[in-house]
Parts: C-alpha cells; structure tokens; sequence
C-alpha cells in the first residue's frame, strides 16, 4: 500500500477544478491499493504514464487534459505529488526538478 503526501493538495486542486475530481480520486485510490515496486510496475497500471529521472512519474489525467507528477519512493511506498495542472501548465514547468 502506497502513503501519498499529500491527498489535501489534490483535494485542493479539483475542489478548484470539479471536472477533474473524480479522475483524481480514482488515481489516488489505485495508488493507494497498489504495492508498485518500481516504476515498471506502475507503467503496467498506467501504460501512459512518463517515467522520467530520479523515480518521478507523469500521470496523464483525465485523458490528458491534466498531468500529475508525483516522485516515488518504492522503498518506504510513498509517494509524494509535485505538481497537478493543465497540460499548458505541464509544459511550462520541468518535471524532473518541479
């Protein structure tokens, strides 16, 4: 089981952005009920998702309207949420230091 730091700031998120709630605590219960030990097994899960360095991951949510980058820890089963936003704001930002 994954811990995910922090569930407020998607909560934040599609509280400002209700079109994308549903797709958020659909990611969020799928990483909580999943015992992923590498970013391999992820992709498994997700076949779209962006394995980038440093264990970062890009979610592609809501049929790519949002991104979600999160960075795992595999060891300890954590996940922490870097960024969440439109694809615009994806591209605006670098996933590998955001």
């Amino acid at each position: 089981m994954e811990r995910i730091f922090a569930k407020s700031t998607l909560r934040e998120y599609w509280e400002k952005n209700p079109d994308c709630e549903q797709y958020l605590k659909t990611w969020y219960d799928t990483a909580m009920s999943s015992d992923w030990k590498n970013p391999n097994e992820v992709k498994k899960t997700y076949v779209h998702a962006s394995i980038l360095k440093s264990n970062r991951i890009v979610f592609n949510i809501k049929g790519n309207s949002f991104r979600l980058v999160a960075k795992f820890n595999f060891e300890k089963q954590w996940v922490f949420i870097k960024f969440i936003g439109t694809h615009v704001e994806y591209s605006k930002i670098d996933a590998n230091t955001i």
